[in-house]
């Protein structure tokens, strides 16, 4: 097992953006040169896992879980500026600074772990682009899934663009999405006061079974891993004075911007999301937890009453598809920090995405066939993932707040005291919850 070594994280596009020094442009400008990264890594919270989460508990339970929606995104921003952080001041990326500090054994876990975690990740994007190819095409899922492995040369095209019109096509798939929601939510006129009331959290989200499992997927798909370890590398992109402590303060103070900013479109995302399933589905019919039966309930005026439309369900499975190949970029951009840092394995991207997908495939593949590719188990599996991220979550949070409170690594930008205990604080309410959810079962 090679030694890690200080190499640039993600070398093809690591300081490839130039951005206006401290003393010249407005903030606008710098606040433009400075976007990006935090639109690739929000697209990661508005993936298919977080979609039939968020579905799923508005069909459920209405507006109840936007409380744990809105705590999870708020948490997100806190951690995700805790990766921004190391990136910018450390040089490092996650896993490079983990590796680094601790031994072989542990190193060798957590990059276990991690795969794992970035399976999950990959198993979402292959289902919802899977199911999203059926509901517009009537494409079987088998081959949907098989045809998934193409998805490795879109990255390809989309990173031979440099990262900065990556950036863009990214941002753009976000504001599709984001517009397509809003206009089915402002169709379906939801009840704004019950709407408030789903923001205050209440004890039930630990008592009842049914909502802690959907509480901990929805942290899962909202909190994970691989943005952390993503940030932080996606952080070193811009190119500007490092020796400068003004333009390292000012790098900082724009990237957190781009961060909260584009955090907060993934959190509107997935409320609209949670909204439209407590509006249209909540205590109308059965369980309306899946893709496909969304689908099909917004072309149903059994369902929706005079808000049926083809056109609503189309666009519906349209941003499914947008959202299934968007997230394939994230996803191998992680999976690459993840090898390099930890095991100081260097892959061609293509090879990394055709390890990865394959290696996700098999399972799926297997699964498929003992259920009949059925739709509903395979959105469970969605589900279920987003639960397994949750329970890595901690295996990268408690490394990441140590390294972020380390004065020699940090130096002036070190954690203060009450940083530190606020993310170990956070961090043990994440195990928590994970814990309760593993001792229910």
């Amino acid at each position: 097992m090679p030694e890690p070594q200080r190499h640039k994280s993600l070398d093809e596009v690591n300081e490839s953006v130039n951005v206006p020094s401290v003393y010249e442009a407005s903030f606008f400008q710098k606040f433009l040169a400075y976007s990006g990264p935090g639109a690739l890594v929000a697209v990661g919270y508005m993936d298919p896992g977080n979609w039939l989460t968020s579905l799923a508990g508005g069909s459920q339970y209405r507006y109840q879980l936007l409380a744990v929606l809105v705590i999870a995104i708020l948490v997100a921003m806190f951690m995700q500026s805790l990766a921004i952080k190391l990136g910018v001041v450390a040089r490092q990326d996650l896993a490079q600074a983990i590796a680094i500090q601790v031994p072989l054994p542990v190193r060798i876990t957590l990059w276990l772990l991690n795969e794992v975690a970035m399976m999950a990740t990959d198993l979402t994007g292959v289902v919802g682009t899977a199911i999203a190819l059926k509901l517009l095409i009537d494409l079987p899922l088998l081959y949907g899934i098989l045809l998934t492995v193409a998805d490795v040369l879109i990255v390809l095209l989309f990173l031979r663009f440099g990262i900065r019109r990556v950036e863009f096509i990214v941002l753009s798939a976000i504001l599709i999405v984001g517009i397509i929601f809003a206009i089915e939510v402002v169709r379906a006129r939801p009840a704004l006061p019950a709407i408030l009331r789903g923001v205050i959290p209440t004890t039930s989200l630990l008592t009842n079974h049914a909502k802690l499992i959907l509480s901990v997927g929805i942290i899962g798909a909202t909190i994970m891993p691989h943005n952390l370890y993503l940030h932080s590398s996606l952080a070193q992109s811009r190119r500007y004075d490092h020796n400068n402590p003004a333009q390292v303060n000012e790098a900082l103070r724009f990237a957190k911007w781009d961060s909260n900013v584009h955090l907060a479109a993934a959190l509107i995302v997935n409320a609209l999301l949670l909204i439209l399933g407590g509006t249209l589905f909540f205590g109308k019919t059965g369980q309306l937890t899946s893709l496909q039966t969304v689908y099909e309930g917004l072309k149903s005026s059994a369902i929706v009453g005079n808000l049926a439309s083809p056109i609503m369900s189309w666009l519906f499975a349209f941003a499914l598809l947008i959202t299934g190949l968007i997230s394939s970029i994230t996803s191998t951009l992680s999976g690459q920090i993840v090898m390099e840092g930890y095991i100081n394995l260097r892959l061609p991207l293509w090879q990394r995405r055709l390890l990865t997908r394959f290696v996700t495939l098999i399972p799926i593949v297997i699964i498929g066939f003992v259920v009949g590719f059925n739709d509903r188990t395979f959105e469970h599996l969605i589900v279920y993932a987003q639960v397994v991220l949750s329970i890595a979550l901690p295996f990268t949070l408690f490394p990441m707040v140590a390294l972020t409170s380390q004065s020699r690594l940090m130096g002036e930008h070190v954690n203060r005291w009450w940083v530190t205990v606020l993310g170990y604080a956070l961090t043990a309410v994440i195990t928590g919850f994970n814990l309760q959810l593993l001792f229910s079962l």
